[in-house]
């Protein structure tokens, strides 16, 4: 575990000690570019408000991406038992991806308000496709001869499914909520800031306002923590759901 992350971690010390001595050497104002200890005790001294806020926006993350990874897998299983549909609707899909975040978060407050209903919806349409494309692609990985052989034992396609595709999709799927959990933090935060009472998105526009470039980088950091917290959560759910056919081979 160390030897994977050492490497990760000088290239990190390297890169914030490098940015701490060219802010000292170059004399830069605070207000464009803090150094990182200035933006450390920025984070210290308003760690209650942040964590208030950081809070909040995971919550909103969470739930949206609990709620995507849901209609991802329950869309991906009806596209995959008919065709006409799959056909039909993943052009769609490829479409929703084309809209940029920008134009949407703006309409999403406009239309629904500044409660939780709308940084939810963009949490789920920003990550679902990810998860839909992973699952589509996992269940076309399945073996042929699993298939062929379920079906000479006379097994039905749901049946083969559940026994064959189902397990066959498994890392694709994981990749895709690896992928899907880095956007979920991101698309959250930009829903705040187009409009919000509450979450880190509204508090790194309220610090920009105010002109507060150590606090708008110090919310990014918790930013980055949160969606490495989310990763971590997920590599921990894979390694437990890993070692249960295993376990039971050896049982």
């Amino acid at each position: 575990m160390l030897t994977r992350v050492l490497p990760t971690l000088i290239l990190a010390v390297l890169l914030l000690a490098g940015w701490e001595v060219y802010c000292h050497m170059a004399d830069v104002s605070p207000l464009i570019l803090p150094p990182p200890s200035g933006v450390f005790r920025a984070l210290m001294q308003n760690r209650a408000e942040i964590g208030m806020h950081a809070g909040v926006t995971l919550a909103v993350a969470t739930l949206g991406f609990s709620l995507s990874v849901g209609f991802a897998f329950v869309t991906s299983v009806l596209l995959h038992f008919n065709g006409w549909a799959e056909r039909g609707l993943m052009p769609l899909f490829v479409a929703s991806q084309t809209v940029p975040l920008v134009a949407l978060a703006p309409l999403m407050i406009l239309w629904f308000g500044f409660g939780l209903l709308p940084k939810v919806l963009l949490v789920i349409l920003v990550t679902f496709f990810p998860m839909l494309l992973s699952l589509l692609s996992g269940y076309r990985q399945t073996p042929p001869a699993f298939r062929e052989l379920l079906g000479s034992m006379g097994a039905g396609r749901w049946s083969v499914f559940r026994r064959a595709t189902l397990p066959s999709a498994r890392a694709a799927f994981l990749a895709g909520l690896r992928i899907s959990a880095t956007y979920a933090i991101v698309a959250t935060i930009f829903a705040e800031y187009a409009g919000a009472r509450r979450g880190l998105g509204i508090y790194i526009l309220s610090a920009k306002n105010n002109f507060r470039a150590d606090l708008v980088l110090a919310a990014v950091v918790v930013s980055a923590c949160l969606t490495l917290t989310l990763l971590g959560v997920l590599r921990l759910i894979d390694r437990l759901t890993a070692k249960g056919p295993e376990a039971r081979s050896h049982a």
